[in-house]
């Protein structure tokens, strides 16, 4: 079952884990299984319109899901899904 990871950030909505085992055959599928467990997470991680937050990237095994084929991205038993928030300075 693919390992999905959290910003240290957003580990307060997961039981304070900073990553976990959880079903799903593509990155939507894992997303929506994250959801009904942690049903709070919901509007850090998608806007009104249920996009994904612009300030979200999401990695699979390091690379980014939008060099692969974005949500509909298959996951295997192995892989490590990583949600990691854009961070901005000046």
């Amino acid at each position: 079952m693919p390992t999905v990871k959290f910003p240290p950030l957003m580990k307060f909505y997961v039981d304070n884990q900073s990553e976990f085992p959880i079903t799903g055959a593509t990155i939507a599928e894992l997303l929506e299984n994250v959801l009904l467990r942690y049903p709070t997470l919901k509007p850090h991680l998608f806007d009104a319109k249920g996009d994904l937050r612009r300030h979200f990237n999401i990695f699979v095994n390091g690379i980014h899901m939008r060099d692969l084929n974005g949500m509909e991205t298959a996951l295997k038993e192995e892989d490590k899904v990583i949600l990691m928030a854009s961070a901005a300075g000046g």
